[in-house]
């Protein structure tokens, strides 16, 4: 290669212009840089020392850092150091090591402690956005979304390359999402710099895997049904509808409604999990593509607020976004064979202590709630039929003031297809006086949004008393 002639401006005080190449491991180029640093341990600024001093190096700054011409002449790469402090040498280990740091950085959570494992003058180019972050603020940024995924990283393969003052590892890591289990591979490169008296990031460039599949095996996208179900274990909606992308596809199984955005979903999630569900797959089908992954089969879900067991068919495809897989298209439909589940004798009978249980929550919500959607009651001491929400409230209002709890002392339970009946008679005993009052009852339930529900209760006094 040529070299550039040292151009020298004389003066006792002026800045000077030298121009030299500059060796670096990304390019061959020659810099300018502006004034000599005026130290006693620099070369003085004479001609004649400057023209001869190529055999003991020449030490000149560049803006806060210094370039070091090593002792070998102008042919060496220049080391790039802060503050005029010569950096130590680095073993591979120890290159190695300074991922180590990054990552125990990333262990704490704190986006501020990551961020300033970054140089003050860095360049990073994350794995999930399209922005380069060139500051402390940038970088911050980025962390404070990234770090909710608890990522915790290992080094697949690296290659090293040690520098004079600068030091580069580029190769494959894997991350562990540890709010997810997710585990993600991808492309890196760091490059180290020597400043105040630490290596620290310069430039790191994170991409994704660029060929073939999504870096997902079977069971995990199996697993993935099972952090939403532990979403839906929270019964927070929020929590719910967070698992679903941005473009989402909902389409439910006890609603009409598309589902195509996140309030939309979490207006869903609001209603189905009064219902307390629990899931699990009984059969699954699972395919993987470029980016996206499919999970189709029959789940079947534990109603814990009342007892029932719903069966259903699934389809979930995936998608990587924000750096973990989320929902992009999720279809549940019943069983188009089965209809309305099975139900034993035993299980019509506990459906009455579901509103007793209501009862004695003595909210005349609870209690209509227990009603379907056209439900009649025909209640004990009022003349009025009550044939919707409002009407069927609005007499509980008024019954719960006597603190009623009732036991069955005769049940007759009938099960058909897609409903079921108990008549007999009941006692109750009115928190408020202390009175016990039998009357005879029928309810005949139907299944309405996943539960079964009254759709008809026909409550009356004993007659012969009247007699």
């Amino acid at each position: 290669m040529k070299f550039q002639p040292l151009l020298i401006l004389l003066g006792a005080t002026a800045s000077h212009v030298l121009s030299f190449p500059l060796l670096t491991p990304f390019a061959t180029t020659t810099r300018r840089v502006s004034s000599v640093a005026p130290t006693s341990s620099h070369i003085p600024t004479t001609p004649s020392t400057l023209l001869s001093s190529t055999s003991r190096g020449i030490d000149v700054t560049l803006g806060n850092q210094v370039l070091v011409n090593g002792s070998a002449g102008f042919g060496q790469s220049p080391a790039i150091i802060s503050g005029g402090i010569v950096p130590p040498k680095l073993t591979e280990k120890e290159v190695r090591a300074l991922f180590q740091l990054w990552n125990d950085a990333l262990a704490t959570g704190d986006s501020r402690i990551v961020a300033r494992r970054y140089s003050s003058d860095p360049i990073l180019l994350p794995t999930v956005s399209d922005i380069p972050r060139t500051d402390y603020d940038g970088i911050k940024d980025y962390f404070d979304t990234f770090l909710k995924l608890q990522p915790q990283g290992v080094i697949l393969d690296g290659k090293i390359r040690i520098g004079n003052g600068w030091a580069q590892d580029a190769g494959i890591y894997e991350f562990t999402m540890g709010a997810t289990g997710a585990k993600v591979k991808a492309r890196y490169s760091f490059v180290y710099l020597y400043e105040n008296g630490q290596w620290k990031i310069l430039h790191h460039h994170s991409s994704q895997m660029p060929e073939g599949k999504a870096d997902i095996e079977d069971a995990q996208v199996r697993n993935l049904f099972y952090l939403w179900n532990d979403a839906l274990d929270t019964l927070d909606s929020d929590l719910v509808a967070r698992r679903y992308a941005k473009n989402a596809v909902l389409l439910p199984t006890v609603s009409d409604t598309p589902r195509t955005d996140y309030a939309g979903i979490k207006d869903y999630f609001d209603v189905f999990l009064k219902l307390k569900p629990q899931g699990v797959i009984l059969e699954s089908f699972v395919t993987i593509g470029d980016g996206w992954c499919k999970d189709v089969g029959i789940y079947e879900f534990t109603m814990r607020a009342n007892g029932n067991k719903v069966k259903a068919r699934y389809s979930f495809v995936y998608v990587k976004e924000d750096g973990q897989w989320k929902i992009a298209h999720h279809h549940s439909s019943a069983m188009p064979e089965g209809g309305t589940p099975k139900i034993t004798e035993e299980q019509v009978k506990s459906l009455f202590h579901l509103w007793n249980n209501a009862l004695a929550t003595l909210d005349s919500d609870m209690v209509a709630r227990r009603y379907a959607k056209n439900a009649v009651l025909l209640p004990t001491v009022s003349d009025k039929p009550r044939t919707d929400y409002a009407s069927i409230k609005d007499y509980f209002d008024v019954f719960l003031k006597n603190k009623p709890q009732g036991t069955i002392l005769e049940s007759y339970v009938q099960v058909g297809n897609g409903w079921c009946k108990d008549v007999g008679i009941y006692e109750f005993t009115m928190g408020a006086t202390g009175d016990r009052v039998k009357g005879r009852y029928s309810f005949v339930y139907t299944y309405e949004d996943g539960e079964w529900k009254i759709s008809h209760h026909h409550s009356s006094v004993m007659p012969e008393a009247y007699l």
